[in-house]
């Protein structure tokens, strides 16, 4: 299938060959002839799958088929943080650059002077974060009046934000005969009710088993010390000679903390968490794309929405409280049918996060030891770490393979599988 089969009109098409894409995806597939037919949908979809253009294409299609004048807010796009937003509002201008509509984006971290300004010259799409949102609104800034489309992006994180409240006054704000496309990559109860309060007999699309990880995304865990980690991870970034990974924290402290740790051992490394001001987390990013920094340490929060080519590795330094999470933060590798790698650093006490993560994916993930970082502490149950067992064929010092070439620096380790 092509593109021009979903209905698209000319200038789309023209801007999706700007981009060199020459057939949609899968949740494009099926996603694209819906709405543009006008139905609300429920769509389930994992990062890298093209769900932002499976909703920006057929929305930019509607809008154009009925200009209005004068120009008001006929399309609104909400996302759980600035730089998801950021991410929705470049698609728009990319697929939309041929057609005659004015779109802007607004979020909180930056002048909201600024943003006022661009809302009083008129636009035909906003996109926005929820709390900017209402805020503008407060100000009598933003008239929600005229919205035709809701998008709610990443509803699940929105939930997971607390976000709901301001969902909920969004709603009072626009007609109740609006189409809404809610767009999630796991499913739960919080997402049916949210659905069933805010949607319209939706057409329900699922382009991949509910709550599954990519499956060309390697992943395992590596069971170590909790005060070893760091140790481990900057012994595995020089065995294995890798270029770029993003790593996980649970908190904006330890984000920072791990990154002078990593840089005091002689690693190219940055925090980015939603402490930073726009401008240092737009500069950690820049260079962390641009091969600048190895190493980009992150919160959940803050890594949400990353929009980075080809990244083949995720760390997780600290397992996530929210199994859903785990594939969130593993979902920014292994993009666009690429391969990936996800590399756990588990201690002991996170043994209950691993258990709900392979329940969650319903699967068992390969339990690992490198030579060297053994545990001494129980990983649980009476079986001790594999330090006490000699005969047991352990790891050799090196690092895992993690999809970087090996530059013949040293052998591959060999990791011993163990079950958890």
């Amino acid at each position: 299938m092509s593109f021009s089969d979903l209905g698209l009109r000319t200038e789309l098409l023209s801007a999706i060959a700007d981009q060199g894409y020459s057939s949609p995806t899968a949740i494009q597939t099926e996603a694209v002839p819906a709405i543009l037919a006008g139905r609300d949908i429920l769509a389930g979809a994992q990062t890298g799958t093209g769900k932002t253009a499976a909703f920006t294409l057929p929305v930019l299609q509607r809008l154009s088929q009925n200009e209005a004048s004068p120009r008001r807010i006929r399309a609104l796009m909400i996302t759980p943080t600035r730089e998801l937003a950021q991410q929705v509002a470049d698609s728009v201008r990319t697929y939309g650059k041929h057609l005659p509509l004015r779109s802007t984006v607004v979020y909180g971290g930056t002048n909201i002077g600024k943003q006022m300004k661009l809302l009083k010259d008129g636009v035909d799409i906003l996109i926005a974060t929820p709390g900017r949102l209402l805020d503008l609104v407060n100000r009598r800034a933003v008239d929600l009046s005229g919205v035709e489309s809701v998008v709610l992006d990443e509803a699940d994180r929105m939930l997971d934000m607390g976000f709901l409240p301001a969902i909920e006054q969004v709603f009072k704000l626009v007609p109740n005969d609006r189409q809404t496309l809610l767009f999630s990559a796991t499913f739960s109860a919080a997402i049916k009710k949210m659905s069933a309060r805010f949607l319209n007999k939706p057409e329900y699309i699922q382009v991949a088993e509910a709550n599954s990880a990519a499956l060309n995304i390697d992943q395992s865990f590596y069971w170590v010390d909790g005060p070893r980690k760091r140790e481990l991870l900057s012994h595995m970034i020089d065995g294995g000679d890798w270029q770029q990974l993003l790593v996980f924290t649970r908190t904006k402290r330890g984000a920072d903390k791990l990154a002078k740790q990593l840089q005091a051992d002689g690693v190219r490394a940055t925090a980015i968490h939603g402490d930073k001001t726009q401008n240092a987390r737009t500069r950690a990013l820049r260079d962390f794309k641009h091969h600048k920094v190895t190493a980009l340490i992150a919160t959940d929060v803050a890594a949400r929405g990353l929009d980075i080519d080809h990244l083949p590795l995720v760390i997780n330094f600290e397992l996530p409280d929210n199994p859903e999470d785990y594939l969130h933060r593993i979902g920014r590798t292994g993009r666009g049918g690429k391969s990936g790698t996800a590399i756990s650093l588990v201690g002991s006490d996170e043994r209950q996060r691993v258990s709900s993560i392979q329940r969650l994916l319903n699967t068992k993930i390969p339990g690992k030891t490198m030579t060297g970082f053994e545990p001494q502490v129980r990983s649980g149950g009476n079986e001790r770490g594999p330090a006490n067992k000699p005969n047991q064929n352990r790891a050799r010092r090196g690092g895992p393979p993690a999809g970087q070439p090996d530059r013949g620096k040293r052998r591959p380790a060999r990791a011993q599988n163990r079950h958890t």
